[in-house]
């Protein structure tokens, strides 16, 4: 990501999972959000793929905890101004968790804006490896990683449950 963000020539830079699925005028809801809100980097609110209604309180959970932390996970795509990227040095250069690890570094210099607009994720890992499993995972795995564990280790964890 950071060797994408080197090589692009744009005012803002956008992270998105390949699979995800853009709203229409993404860019444009982008540009507005940041201009009209102050602010230098922000989200999208999330919404899963499938069709399940547990799938629909996650995604709610998803967005409201990311507004009220100010942390945001690749899933929701994240926007930055070149200038913050710049001076934060953009992503941690670690193996898992970097959304996670670039989100903090943001939120030290502000708060981030929120997208209302959907950005439409997959769901195969929650419909694969189980709903409560997978929330279960990434909450500890969260956990750890801010009580310190390398994200090295971290890796073996997300990766060893099958994808």
């Amino acid at each position: 990501m950071n060797a994408g963000a080197k090589s692009a020539d744009a005012e803002i830079l956008w992270f998105l999972h390949a699979d995800s699925q853009l709203p229409e005028c993404a860019d444009e809801l982008i540009r507005d959000a940041l201009a009209t809100s102050g602010r230098c980097w922000g989200f999208f609110e999330v919404r899963l793929s499938g069709s399940r209604l547990m799938l629909r309180i996650v995604e709610r959970m998803m967005s409201w905890r990311s507004r009220l932390s100010g942390i945001a996970s690749g899933d929701q795509g994240l926007f930055v101004t070149r200038d913050w990227f710049d001076q934060i040095d953009g992503f941690p250069r670690i193996a898992l968790m970097e959304d996670i690890g670039i989100s903090r570094k943001l939120k030290n210099l502000g708060r981030p804006v929120c997208v209302s607009q959907k950005l439409v994720t997959s769901s195969r890992r929650w419909e694969k490896n189980g709903m409560l499993r997978t929330i279960l995972l990434m909450w500890k795995l969260r956990l750890l990683y801010w009580l310190g564990v390398h994200p090295d280790r971290l890796v073996h964890m997300y990766y060893g449950r099958g994808d």
